[in-house]
């Protein structure tokens, strides 16, 4: 969906981007993440040209970037920022509809796509009639998602979107995201200073340094088979264990056959969460549901320092 190649970018004196090969693929989840100045959202700008490359190539979807109109280049990709940039006096339906109206949209079509976003971001439908300032930092920002995707974009950018939100909220908003993934399929680059948001988000992920890409592949191959003691000292040696837990689903260690009453766990949580339960209740088992809240089996503590899944173990 988005090739970069040799791509290089100078402010001044000062070199942003150096020689960049970058693949971005159809419908993946990728995250650049890296050191500050780094040339993360230096990337991330020159795909939709907020920043304009100096040398090599930029393709999306087949076709040069700078062969395609500006404005037609950004109406086909999403783009949400930190600062969620809503328009103060226009209403939170408003917001969302600005792309729609650009393109002239029918007023029936507008409505029914502002519902259908907000049903699908979490928006209840009584915000629909209120103004930004009247809204949390968690619901602005899931606006401004909904803005960036209410032209049905072919690809979503975002640039630090949940960096000033607390961590419940941010919790919750990438909970979001990786669902939205799920039932929309769209092709998503995402920068990021949080190496645990990258790692939770990410299906590819692109660590920078200095410009360049260090190393990329999806989390589990970046943390288990780290290219340089710079890739193992940035996600750091100490807590591989943890970064590791967050990566695996409680449903993948269900012991199935076993039954347990008290608070069960559901089986899309990650280990990690699953670590905090088990500290939280002090014990070593606890229930586990699938999704329809049905019992489906037990985890043990000790499984969480397996290598292998339960049924591996047991066959």
């Amino acid at each position: 969906m988005i090739e970069f190649s040799h791509v290089s970018k100078s402010f001044g004196e000062q070199k942003a981007v150096s020689d960049l090969n970058l693949h971005f693929r159809e419908g993946s989840f990728s995250v650049l993440i890296g050191t500050s100045g780094s040339g993360k959202s230096t990337t991330l700008k020159m795909i939709n040209r907020l920043v304009e490359h100096d040398s090599g190539r930029i393709r999306f979807a087949g076709e040069e970037i700078r062969s395609l109109p500006v404005l037609e280049l950004r109406r086909r990709m999403g783009y949400a920022i930190q600062s969620i940039g809503l328009f103060p006096h226009w209403t939170v339906a408003q917001n969302i509809a600005t792309v729609p109206k650009l393109r002239k949209w029918s007023r029936s079509q507008i409505d029914d796509r502002v519902e259908e976003l907000m049903a699908l971001l979490g928006l209840e439908a009584g915000l629909r009639g209120r103004y930004p300032h009247q809204l949390s930092g968690g619901q602005q920002q899931r606006v401004g998602v909904a803005r960036a995707l209410a032209a049905d974009p072919q690809v979503l950018l975002m640039d630090e979107p949940f960096g000033a939100l607390d961590p419940v909220t941010r919790s919750a908003l990438q909970h979001e995201m990786t669902r939205i993934h799920r039932l929309l399929g769209r092709t998503i680059v995402l920068v990021t200073h949080d190496i645990d948001e990258a790692l939770r988000l990410a299906e590819h992920l692109v660590l920078m340094d200095g410009g360049e890409v260090v190393q990329q592949g999806t989390p589990l191959e970046m943390l288990m088979s780290p290219a340089s003691d710079f890739v193992q000292a940035f996600f750091g040696r100490s807590e591989l264990g943890v970064r590791l837990l967050s990566l695996r689903h409680v449903g993948d260690f269900v012991r199935r056959q076993e039954r347990l009453e008290g608070e069960a766990l559901a089986e899309e949580m990650t280990l990690r969460d699953a670590l905090s339960a088990f500290v939280a209740g002090g014990c070593d088992v606890l229930p586990v549901v699938n999704q329809q809240g049905v019992p489906s089996g037990t985890l043990h503590f000790r499984d969480l320092l397996s290598k292998t899944l339960p049924h591996e173990t047991s066959a």
